[in-house]
């Protein structure tokens, strides 16, 4: 109890645990994101093998009978495929320590992996000093980490997976019982009209230009974020993600990082733009109001 109220009286120790967890969490993270792609594709290819009633073993991919999931197997180095210790799997930490290579083989290990943890640290950290210790807190916080998940298996890959958003948005209506982000009125409202506004857009584009301008998925994540913060805060998510999208990639087809005719993802867009109205939606909206005059 004494350690509870310490917590409850001390703001800056429960964001800097928040912080903490959120590096292990990191670590987590950047498994899902290379992982889930994955298993979806063997997912599909092993469908498709046995709807149209092939030999399994001839299409087998090789190392496609090891068990290969979230858990199993075991971090391992991609290059020489030595398993990685406990102490070297340490957020952040290992990395630095280890300079950046492998223990065993030397090979570079990508910035991106400690990035990534960093980053949903510190993201982790403005949660909590945000929500503070309260219930709002926990699920901001998975929120704040499935948001992450999904905008790199985005930037990676160009899918939003259902196995992360449907349960997400599942859980946003539900939270939406006890009032603890919205009320059930404007969360319902919220996930149909998420989803009809950006499938709206899609098929109207499709019509004026014969191109998908967007998956299905960024309307699913849209209609996630209506569930969990209500249909007020669709507006600003939408214009923010836009905004944000249109300068980047401007910037990265000028700078030709990004060929104008190859499809730049949305949905990193869409989730940092739902994650500042997570946090400071409430403070925006009056901004806006407030400077129209209302």
């Amino acid at each position: 109890m004494q350690q509870l109220d310490i917590l409850l009286h001390s703001p800056a120790l429960c964001a800097a645990l928040a912080g903490l967890v959120g590096l292990l969490v990191g670590s987590f993270l950047n498994v899902v994101i290379y992982r889930l792609p994955v298993m979806m594709q063997r997912g599909w290819r092993r469908d498709c093998v046995e709807y149209l009633g092939l030999d399994p073993q001839a299409y087998a991919l090789p190392g496609q009978d090891e068990v290969f999931n979230l858990v199993l197997p075991l971090s391992r180095c991609p290059s020489c495929q030595t398993p990685i210790k406990p102490y070297q799997n340490i957020p952040v930490i290992s990395y630095v320590f280890l300079k950046g290579r492998c223990a065993a083989c030397q090979t570079p290990i990508s910035l991106r992996y400690p990035l990534i943890e960093a980053f949903t640290g510190v993201a982790s950290l403005i949660v909590a000093w945000h929500f503070g210790y309260t219930a709002l807190t926990v699920f901001a916080l998975l929120l704040t980490w499935s948001l992450i998940a999904l905008s790199f298996i985005d930037i990676d890959h160009q899918l939003l997976p259902d196995s992360i958003i449907l349960p997400l948005m599942w859980l946003g209506l539900l939270l939406s019982l006890s009032g603890l982000f919205t009320d059930a009125h404007a969360s319902i409202i919220g996930a149909a009209a998420g989803y009809l506004i950006l499938w709206s857009v899609y098929h109207l584009f499709k019509l004026v230009t014969g191109k998908e301008g967007m998956g299905y998925g960024d309307f699913k994540l849209l209609a996630l974020l209506g569930a969990w913060l209500g249909w007020q805060y669709l507006p600003m998510i939408i214009l923010l993600s836009s905004l944000v999208g249109a300068v980047l990639g401007t910037l990265m087809i000028v700078l030709k990082r990004q060929d104008r005719n190859n499809p730049i993802p949305f949905g990193p867009y869409l989730a940092a733009a739902g994650w500042i109205a997570l946090l400071w939606g409430k403070e925006l909206n009056q901004l806006y109001l407030d400077a129209a005059g209302f």
